[in-house]
């Protein structure tokens, strides 16, 4: 956390150093230089918005004392003008829009109606993604029914808004999905299956959403706008061989192919275009797989792919727990490349597509802690691994978020930031948007 700084965040967000919101969207002053600055994006270079909007400019004037944002005037935009930014024609101005970082949106859609309504009807995340303009926000949850957001470019922690449930929801096992804007919590109230959904455009928590085949304790992934979610157990525990595929823009689930075998507890990844599901429990006596599936997402088929998963042999966890008693595989894909942590050994292995077979290729932060896998997070986040865990006492304990950007070299973990944590990361997912 960068204490000497402030951020610009949207919707509502909680910051450590809060701010008094104008409507839903918050907004700080971010320290300029010339009136610019430059941003980072995916290792590319962008300048924000304010290089259009200068304090000498008549589009907005900050107000140092209460730190809002406020738009000078903004009936040209409300009146449909073709123009957002002085000197620029609409869409030029939507495009350098959607080139500013995430972080920004609360102080653009401050600005009047129209920027307000391209923020929250996703229309510049639309852009975005079209253009290849992706940042990578890590949601992660500590306590059961509430969630943060960490900016690992400006290293700033976000608080959303407390998840609406009731007590049969704290207790269910749970699984946490990012899809477009969207953050997707599965979890169970008494004996059904439940679905909340954050959205970043609104922020505001919803339920409602249902599968077609409801389930929990399954793999899942995304990309862009959509998701794939497969296997898993169905309220009563037993492992599924389904699959279903998510579209955030459309809301709609749609059934896929069964894969060969039924497992739960797996772990889900897109590569090269294929999603893949990883390792697992199945069969009658929850046997531990080693295999995975591939499912070509052009031929609708699922192809069995043998030892993908990254567990250590049959022979070497005979007298371990059981199978079930074991996070499911902490695997992540950077650069269409598959990566995996080994908390037992607490090293980084990396796939090879070849020989088909797991390579070490250097060692875990050395306090990502975990008990069997549980509560420590790993995952991709753009062009770098990111490992969430850390140290516990009775009491007390921190969580540490760790970098590594794998074509940089062997495992060299940058440390992003550290905070306080009387719990471990039970949920973690990935946005991209």
């Amino acid at each position: 956390m960068l204490e000497d700084r402030s951020c610009l965040v949207s919707g509502g967000y909680h910051m450590r150093r809060t701010c008094k919101p104008e409507s839903i969207w918050t907004c700080m002053n971010i320290p300029v230089d010339n009136g610019k600055r430059p941003l980072e994006i995916d290792g590319e270079e962008r300048i924000g918005v304010w290089k259009f909007c200068k304090q000498s400019d008549p589009i907005e004037e900050v107000d140092q004392s209460s730190n809002q944002c406020q738009a000078v005037d903004n009936s040209d935009s409300d009146s449909g003008s073709s123009s957002l930014i002085s000197g620029m024609d609409k869409d030029s101005s939507i495009y350098c829009l959607s080139r500013c970082s995430r972080a920004d949106y609360g102080s653009i859609a401050s600005l009047n109606r129209t920027c307000r309504s391209l923020v929250q009807s996703g229309e510049l995340y639309r852009l975005r993604r079209k253009n290849g303009m992706i940042e990578h926000w890590v949601y992660i949850s500590c306590n059961l029914l509430e969630w943060e957001a960490f900016d690992p470019n400006r290293r700033h922690w976000m608080r959303l808004p407390k998840m609406p449930s009731n007590d049969c929801f704290v207790f269910s096992d749970k699984e946490s999905l990012a899809v477009g804007t969207e953050l997707l919590v599965f979890g169970k109230e008494v004996m059904s299956n439940v679905i909340y959904k954050y959205s970043l455009l609104t922020n505001t928590w919803s339920s409602g959403m249902k599968m077609n085949a409801p389930r929990c304790l399954f793999g899942s992934a995304s990309v862009g706008e959509i998701a794939i979610v497969a296997g898993g157990c169905d309220s009563r525990g037993n492992a599924l061989s389904s699959a279903e595929l998510y579209n955030s823009e459309t809301g709609n689930w749609q059934t896929l192919p069964r894969m060969h075998k039924t497992r739960k507890l797996c772990s889900g990844v897109f590569m090269e275009g294929k999603f893949y599901v990883i390792g697992g429990v199945g069969g009658s006596n929850s046997k531990l797989l080693t295999c995975g599936e591939e499912f070509n997402m052009e031929t609708g088929i699922w192809t069995e792919i043998p030892n993908l998963s990254p567990v250590r042999s049959g022979e070497a966890r005979e007298n371990e727990m059981p199978a079930t008693s074991e996070a499911p595989p902490l695997v992540a894909v950077v650069d269409d490349e598959l990566y995996a942590a080994d908390h037992a050994c607490m090293e980084v292995r990396k796939y090879d597509k070849e020989r088909r077979m797991w390579v070490t290729v250097g060692r875990l932060p050395e306090r990502a802690g975990s008990m069997n896998g549980w509560g420590l997070a790993f995952r991709a986040c753009g062009h770098r691994l990111i490992c969430i865990g850390g140290p516990r006492t009775a009491g007390r304990g921190f969580i540490e978020v760790n970098a590594w950007v794998p074509s940089e070299g062997p495992p060299e973990w940058n440390l992003l930031d550290r905070k306080q944590s009387v719990s471990f990361v039970y949920n973690c997912a990935v946005m991209g948007c």
